[in-house]
């Protein structure tokens, strides 16, 4: 509504000062479409005459003008109240170029009345000549087309300005209802992992404290820490690999503490990449998800490693060391990072598997 009245206002302003705006084109037209149609006329003589005569018929010319560009501004303004151009486009041209054209007849009509007695003098129309008044009619036509003309490809410039910020701000809500839509998915596949996370870690403690004691009270405090990690980093879509990395050590050692040696954990990268982003918890869905499908051993351990692949891959890779038996698996934890990647950017992580190892290659991301 606020929106409708400020647009109203700007046409009653537009209108106000068109007239004023499209003067000086309309009494230049007059002039050039009277030597157009009228070639032959000596209009070296044209400033032969005395200046009062010359300035009494430019002043004539300018009231000429005025008057014309009124009764065409009135006719499309009628017009578009009653036969908008948006709902009846050929309507509307059918209808203001009949008007258009009976309005410069009768205007004609006046004008040549007025005009006759003020420079002629009392002259029949029979007796002017035909030529000279079917130039005329042609001047005011084509005069109240040229005023059409602009007024009217003023107003369809105005829509599409109008279209194009209507297009932006649609596009900018588009945009942060997808925000809001990823923040609500990103959400929904961060509190998928509380539950998995702490089942198996549960399940460790549940072990550990009957068999000792202390050493459960130590990994309930680790697993504490590990779980503030994740609190804390609930609402953050990107965090540093920085950060992720003192948070998958913190997690490796609560896999040591189960496992021993069995499993080993090498890191080399570099401080660039450290500065890099990735989906957070996800160093610790690989871990996990390593642990959980490969045997490991003090004769075989398995070794896990987070290297880097040039500036733009961060990569985890474990030794492929397969169980004997089958894990029932729902691929949450791969899936998880994969769809994580497919609402933060274009890029997507990749996984190889050769006949030793299982490669990941995470593309790091923008902070």
């Amino acid at each position: 509504m606020i929106k409708h009245i400020k647009f109203n206002q700007q046409n009653r302003d537009f209108y106000k000062y068109f007239r004023f705006i499209i003067m000086p084109v309309v009494f230049m037209g007059f002039y050039i479409l009277a030597f157009l149609v009228d070639p032959y006329r000596d209009w070296s003589a044209y400033f032969a005459r005395s200046t009062t005569n010359v300035i009494r018929e430019w002043a004539f010319v300018a009231f000429f003008c005025f008057s014309l560009t009124e009764i065409s501004l009135i006719v499309a303004r009628k017009l578009d109240k009653y036969i908008p151009w948006v709902v009846y486009p050929l309507g509307r041209f059918i209808t203001q170029l009949s008007l258009q054209i009976f309005s410069t007849i009768v205007f004609q009509y006046i004008f040549l009345q007025v005009s006759k007695y003020l420079f002629i003098g009392n002259v029949e129309f029979n007796n002017l000549d035909a030529i000279v008044l079917r130039q005329s009619l042609v001047v005011c036509l084509l005069l109240s087309i040229l005023i059409s003309f602009i007024y009217t490809g003023n107003f369809f410039l105005e829509k599409w300005k109008d279209a194009i910020l209507e297009t932006a701000e649609l596009n900018l809500k588009t945009a942060e209802l997808k925000r809001i839509a990823l923040e609500a998915q990103l959400q929904s596949l961060k509190a998928q992992l509380d539950p998995h996370f702490m089942f198996n870690n549960f399940s460790t403690l549940s072990a550990l404290i009957t068999e000792d004691r202390s050493l459960a009270q130590h990994f309930l405090e680790n697993l504490s820490r590990v779980y503030r990690y994740m609190i804390i980093n609930l609402n953050k879509n990107i965090i540093s690999v920085e950060e992720e990395i003192k948070f998958a050590q913190a997690y490796f050692y609560l896999i040591k503490i189960r496992l021993g040696d069995n499993v080993r954990m090498e890191i080399n990268i570099n401080d660039e990449i450290l500065k890099k982003g990735i989906p957070p918890i996800t160093l610790q869905l690989l871990l996990e998800n390593a642990i959980k499908h490969n045997m490991a051993c003090r004769a075989k351990p398995l070794l896990i490693s987070i290297t880097m692949d040039g500036e733009d891959l961060l990569v985890i890779s474990n030794s492929l060391q397969r169980l004997n038996y089958n894990i029932p698996s729902t691929g949450t934890g791969l899936k998880n990072i994969e769809s994580r990647y497919n609402l933060l950017s274009d890029q997507t992580f990749e996984i190889l598997e050769t006949e030793s190892k299982f490669i990941v290659k995470l593309p790091l991301l923008s902070i």
